[in-house]
């Protein structure tokens, strides 16, 4: 039996049918009509709200520490486009996975293409600080259209599903390099190459600084300061989201960070995630919520912010 047909046969297993399943509705979903997609996106996302409890619970507990101005019915509203944001995320991420952006370049505006432009022309590569909005996958196939670009991952914990995301995501990037291969990251940028790589969630307190982030102590991760250390690449903000009529996208860089870094690892992260907070104020709803971003506390007594009662 040949290697490839003993890997088939491996992820023909039952353990894989949800797998096969999803990626299937993906591929379905990704051509879909327009209009039936976001329609489809919103009622995954009112199901989600209302079944999973869980998410819903860190999604509250997020928005309540980050945006405490908010009334209860405020905040309460607000969780729900977020789960509606983030439904009609699944089938963005289906689109741009599943479907040659060119179909989607009417729909696109791009700002501030020319201070990427500049930082290219420095010859240093570039190091993209990306967030991770429900747009995310969807954006960086719409950005491929004006800039080539690697992206750095965590690869998916099931082989099926890590195998069609991968593939999927080399369509749209040059490489798609495993978020360990810090290696890999400083190579392709010392060769001239932009990467994408997006510094705003929580993993853990090995590799992170506490910084402030929307006000709260949040573990922040040092390694934006160090790949741009060992490069001395351009750091480029990028900020995307869907405009309010649900029709159309923006994309924008922002000027490359000047002074950075600072060889000051706490402030050189909380410049980082105010370039983050910033994205994000702009269009609260399309962010990550459902993440427990604050799941790490400063100290090893501190109370867990998304425990339950």
């Amino acid at each position: 039996m040949s290697r490839r047909t003993s890997s088939f046969m491996e992820h023909a297993h039952p353990r894989y049918w949800t797998a096969w399943l999803a990626i299937t509705l993906m591929r379905v979903g990704a051509w879909l009509p327009w209009r039936l997609r976001i329609g489809l996106g919103s009622s995954i996302g009112w199901l989600a709200y209302h079944l999973v409890k869980r998410r819903r619970h860190i999604t509250d507990t997020n928005i309540r520490l980050c945006f405490p101005e908010l009334s209860h019915l405020e905040r309460q509203a607000l969780v729900k486009r977020i789960f509606r944001a983030n439904g009609i995320g699944i089938l963005e991420t289906a689109t741009g996975w599943c479907r040659n952006p060119e179909h989607m370049r009417r729909r696109v505006t791009f700002k501030g293409a020319d201070h990427m432009r500049d930082a290219l022309a420095q010859g240093k590569g570039a190091l993209i600080i990306g967030v991770h909005f429900s747009t995310l996958d969807l954006g960086g196939a719409l950005h491929s259209l004006f800039f080539d670009a690697d992206v750095v991952y965590r690869p998916h914990d099931n082989p099926v599903f890590e195998q069609f995301m991968t593939h999927a995501r080399r369509h749209i990037f040059g490489r798609a390099i495993d978020r360990h291969d810090l290696r890999g990251v400083v190579k392709r940028i010392k060769s001239g190459n932009a990467v994408w790589y997006s510094p705003d969630q929580d993993f853990g307190r090995d590799v992170s600084v506490f910084a402030p982030f929307f006000g709260i102590e949040a573990a922040s991760i040092k390694l934006t300061a160090k790949i741009a250390r060992m490069t001395g690449a351009p750091v480029m903000p990028l900020i995307f989201h869907r405009n309010d009529d649900d029709q159309t996208y923006t994309l924008e860089y922002l000027p490359a960070l000047t002074d950075f870094p600072s060889g000051d690892d706490v402030a050189d992260a909380a410049r980082i995630n105010a370039v983050i907070e910033q994205a994000i104020r702009r269009h609260p709803e399309q962010y990550l919520w459902l993440h427990r971003r604050f799941k790490t506390r400063p100290h090893a007594d501190d109370p867990d912010l998304y425990a339950q009662e």
